[in-house]
């Protein structure tokens, strides 16, 4: 029977010819909330008749209403039946059925997403953010596993949003798998559309790295997190431990208590889903867990006093937080949200003063009520911050969408221009100290599945930034300096949940250096195994994010996607194993476009090649074009690699005297200069 077949066979059966036996629903684990009831009779009929191509004729009989029943029950089809037994998680390359060794990467990859200690969903193949996808449903999951195992390097799988498409010839320098999530004729971008086609089983919502297949677990924001709040403590100074508040436990926003206490500070997060805050609590992300806000501010007020990093969780709902702070008038020091507020409406926010599963079932039952209580808690969410702000918290968005779904709900968060009352941390922070510079979350996962390799990768990085430190420029050390302390103590942070990965902001010419590095090691054997590199999609060139990622390009041009889509295409000529296109991603469907890669390293001439080629576009792309903007740091950060790469050359901006464009604006669009009765504007 299919359920009785190894791990392999398993793989290379894919869709199982004969039925399994129905799955009871595993209620240990956390699952993703019922979706609203969108579709139309037509559009429900229409949905099952997509679902059941995946099968012979001779089963639909048996599945049409167990996919009905699942359609009724949760707004998806998941085909829970096909979810295999075997454990999802992380093998090591070799346990792989395989032709292409590139191919069992990505296989491993896949899996690691869906690795419920990793996933968010696991069971509806969703990684994080509420809706962040892997596949739609489990036949989608089996049958891309059958044809990885199955292609040669010869061949292309070609992915719609989560469909395997099928295998196309190409050749051993294309990428192996190519990936798009979300794309919509662009008129079709709002929330209802993604309900709307989600349900009827054609596009999803692949978030960043989930539908890329490179995510590793909440490590993959924990150093961008550490980063933020290091840097975000330098900015506000003062002396003692800074205390943080937030709020988000479940996906990457997991990361944040790790975080905090890794940069020196006191963290307080709250999340209303008990799963996954005891989820965070057992992996060791959070410290202490509380229930009662008495007894966590009796907890807080000692930990201040002992002037000791901690991370408390609060199980509760973010704003009754918020309102005790502003009450009791407790000083914060840092305060921001990570909230899924991309999704506010289909269980990214939970409203005040009620239940988790009241929520929910107003969420599935009553969307119109639930909206309106959505946007009355985060007008009290965006008032009891400004309280804080008041007695001098600094309080910053985490590009979650909060500024912006908080304004759409009216709250007085905007300033006369209509811009946010409270910055970005990309354009306070990340932007004009990493991302101008060409500093991103570089990220690698070692296929073997050893701890010795993994820390065989740490010290070869550390030495790769301890040699680029010696003579780098004033601009760039200190960004060095704390990666290089970072990588130093990943280790003993124990940041590892799921594969065996890494990640590091590091800019071009370290991602290049460390990569050959690690491909040598290969090479000479001190690595036993291929290494998987990536990065989040969250970086210099990968996303237009007008409301976070490029929000520091103001230029005009941050609500173009240029830079994401050449990007894409860009790493699949120079060499990348696979890449990814997704329209939404951290803001939301419709706000963002993001494009992602993956580069297997072997030891190869090959892999050397591709890498130099690849690393060195995916990182210049988006410095170029923030130059182009005017940004001070890309300006320096471009010039300096063409003065390394004698075949680049960009485009430079022409910087204009603000004096003389001011005279000029005035003398042209003021009253004054209203045309004269000979017509003339009067120069």
């Amino acid at each position: 029977m299919y359920r009785d077949l190894s791990f392999k066979n398993s793989i290379l059966a894919g869709i199982p010819s004969s039925l399994p036996a129905p799955l009871v629903v595993d209620r240990s684990i956390n699952h993703a909330p019922k979706r609203k009831d969108i579709l139309n009779v037509k559009e429900k009929r229409l949905a099952i008749q997509n679902a059941l191509r995946y099968f012979d004729p001779k089963h639909h009989a048996q599945l049409m209403p167990e996919f009905a029943q699942e359609l009724k029950d949760f707004g998806r089809i998941y085909m829970h039946r096909f979810r295999p037994s075997y454990d999802m998680c992380a093998r090591p390359l070799d346990e792989y059925p395989h032709q292409s060794r590139q191919a069992a990467a990505i296989m491993l990859m896949i899996q690691n997403n869906l690795d419920p200690k990793v996933a968010q969903h696991p069971h509806e193949l969703i990684t994080y953010g509420g809706n962040g996808g892997v596949f739609q449903n489990w036949a989608q999951y089996l049958l891309t596993m059958q044809y990885l195992a199955t292609m040669t390097d010869e061949q292309t799988l070609v992915m719609y949003s989560g469909h395997p498409m099928g295998l196309f010839p190409s050749h051993a320098g294309a990428p192996r798998v190519v990936v798009t999530n979300g794309l919509m004729v662009p008129n079709y971008s709002k929330p209802d559309d993604l309900d709307r086609f989600t349900a009827l089983g054609v596009t999803q919502y692949g978030q960043m790295t989930a539908g890329s297949f490179m995510y590793i677990g909440p490590q993959g924001i924990v150093h961008g997190t550490m980063l933020t709040l290091l840097n975000a403590g330098r900015k506000i100074g003062g002396d003692g431990i800074k205390v943080f508040v937030s709020s988000g436990l479940g996906g990457m926003s997991g990361a944040q208590g790790k975080a905090a206490v890794i940069a020196g500070a006191i963290a307080i997060i709250a999340e209303v889903n008990p799963k996954a805050i005891q989820k965070r609590h057992a992996q060791g992300w959070i410290d202490e867990i509380f229930s009662d806000l008495d007894a966590l501010l009796a907890r807080l007020k000692i930990a201040k006093a002992d002037q000791k990093p901690i991370s408390l969780g609060f199980q509760g709902n973010v704003i009754d937080l918020w309102e005790a702070l502003a009450k009791h008038e407790i000083k914060i020091d840092l305060g921001s949200d990570q909230t899924s507020l991309h999704n506010p409406l289909a269980g990214g926010y939970y409203p005040a003063d009620m239940s988790l599963e009241t929520a929910q079932k107003m969420m599935a039952e009553d969307p119109e009520n639930f909206e309106r209580e959505v946007r009355n808690s985060l007008v009290r969410h965006a008032n009891a911050i400004r309280k804080m702000t008041d007695q001098g918290m600094y309080f910053f968005d985490y590009g979650n969408a909060f500024l912006l779904e908080a304004s759409r709900s009216g709250a007085d968060i905007q300033l006369a221009d209509g811009s946010f009352c409270y910055p970005s941390y990309v354009q306070d922070i990340m932007g004009p100290m990493c991302f101008d510079f060409g500093f991103g979350p570089f990220r690698w996962v070692c296929t073997s599945g050893r701890d010795e390799d993994l820390r065989q990768t740490d010290l070869i990085a550390a030495e790769v930034l301890e040699s680029i430190l010696r003579t780098a420029p004033a601009e760039i050390s200190a960004q060095l300096q704390d990666n290089l302390t970072w990588i130093r103590q990943a280790e003993q942070n124990k940041l590892v949940v799921g594969s065996k990965a890494r990640i590091l902001y590091a800019d071009a010419e370290g991602r290049m250096q460390i990569a050959q590095a690690f491909n040598q090691a290969i090479k000479d054997g001190r690595l036993s195994a291929p290494i998987v590199l990536g990065r989040d999609h969250h970086d210099v060139s990968g996303t237009d994010s007008p409301y976070r990622e490029t929000s520091n390009i103001e230029d005009g041009s941050s609500f173009t996607a240029d830079m994401a889509v050449q990007n894409f295409v860009g790493d699949a000529f120079r060499g990348a194993t696979w890449v990814s296109l997704h329209n939404g991603g951290g803001v939301g469907f419709g706000e963002v476009m993001n494009g992602g890669f993956g580069l297997v390293l072997d030891g190869s001439d090959e892999a050397d090649a591709k890498l130099r080629s690849m690393l060195f576009w995916d990182v210049n792309n988006g410095i170029a074009r923030r130059s182009w903007a005017r940004n001070p740091g890309a300006r320096f950060a471009i010039e300096r690699a063409m003065a390394n790469e004698p075949l680049l050359r960009v485009t430079h901006a022409n910087l204009v005297d603000e004096k003389l464009l001011g005279e000029t604006y005035d003398k042209i669009f003021c009253d004054s200069a209203l045309p004269l009765a000979d017509g003339s504007n009067g120069w």
